[in-house]
């Protein structure tokens, strides 16, 4: 037999959401418009160079992105997508048995996919009763085995978000020992001035690495770019264990077009904002328990009715993201298919 890892056999497997034909996807947190023409042209101008490998260093993009955000160049890391640098950040952290990995749950579903798969330890966190990070306890589950904290903010799948205040007090309780990645995958859809923006906060923190993906907002899901700012020696660490030509030459230029297209991009996240607070309130009118989010999904608490509910909007020809028996994930889409979500909720037998 092949000398296979036994523990692989307990491994989560990551869950997609489903793709019914016929039926609305609202599983997958997917911006519904497909990327502006500019984007377009620019992956169909870098197809025809699919004979060649990509960039390995991905040298424009990664000047693009320090020109962005005003940082040197070595400060950044881009990955296939911002799942990659989550195992890659496991990776640079943990090495011996009994190594930590921190984060909140229910959280981010790859968390204990990658902190298994790199041989290391999780400990979970539940979230509080808002369904937001308790960021008190978890510094308090912070040990002298913990290498990593992972804090998802706006939290995947419930959609809270954690306030700056709040956060530098975590910073300070974890200390410098311990490397805390803030993921803010959706961080274009934040209109809470309150929530931190981990980018505001990298000068002062070297144990602090901000994750960001095209992915959401700049509508890339199918080519798998995300990146990393953080610490010279940390972004360093991520590119080394990177799989080499991992973002393809189609993936990079697509995503330098993206951000010349931000204006328009951007302009399309205000529209789903506004369509977020109009699907929570109608759902909160019905008489379910969602709390505010600041993504581009909602977080529907049902406890036990969670399979049901999910079954119904199938019958319904709607998919949304069960996750029993706590509640669904459901993406914020045009204003037709969101009121094809609420009249299957509106219909459920309650």
């Amino acid at each position: 037999m092949a000398p296979i890892r036994p523990d692989l056999e307990s491994l989560p497997a990551y869950v997609p959401g489903r793709a019914v034909p016929g039926a609305i996807k609202l599983a997958s947190n997917e911006v519904s418009l497909p990327p502006p023409a500019r984007v377009l042209a620019a992956i169909a101008e870098a197809a025809t160079g699919a004979n060649r490998y990509p960039d390995l260093s991905v040298t424009g993009l990664t000047a693009r992105l320090a020109d962005e955000f005003g940082l040197d160049a070595a400060r950044i890391a881009v990955g296939c997508g911002s799942v990659s640098l989550c195992q890659q950040l496991v990776a640079i952290t943990c090495r011996e048995p009994g190594d930590e990995v921190v984060f909140a749950w229910r959280s981010f579903e790859s968390y204990p996919i990658v902190t298994q798969v790199q041989g290391a330890t999780k400990r979970t966190v539940p979230l509080d009763a808002e369904f937001r990070h308790d960021l008190e306890a978890m510094a308090a589950a912070v040990t002298p085995r913990t290498r990593l904290v992972f804090v998802c903010t706006p939290n995947n799948p419930t959609g809270t978000t954690v306030r700056r205040d709040e956060f530098e007090c975590f910073l300070q309780a974890v200390g410098p020992d311990v490397l805390v990645a803030l993921d803010e995958a959706y961080r274009e859809f934040v209109t809470d001035p309150d929530a931190v923006d981990g980018t505001a906060l990298l000068d002062a923190h070297p144990n602090f690495v901000v994750l960001r993906t095209f992915s959401k907002a700049y509508r890339l899901a199918g080519l798998r770019v995300g990146y990393a700012l953080g610490a010279p020696e940390v972004a360093q660490a991520l590119r080394k264990v990177g799989s080499p030509f991992a973002v393809s030459a189609i993936a990079q230029a697509a995503a330098l077009a993206a951000l010349d297209c931000r204006a328009e991009l951007l302009a399309a996240c205000a529209e789903v904002e506004g369509e977020r607070e109009r699907v929570r309130a109608a759902l909160l009118h019905a008489g379910y328990t969602v709390p505010p989010s600041q993504a581009n999904f909602v977080w529907v608490a049902l406890g036990e009715r969670t399979a049901p509910f999910a079954a119904h909007c199938l019958d319904q020809k709607v998919v949304v993201r069960p996750f029993h028996p706590e509640g669904v994930r459901v993406t914020v889409s045009t204003p037709d298919e969101n009121d094809a979500l609420l009249a299957a909720a509106l219909s459920f037998p309650r």
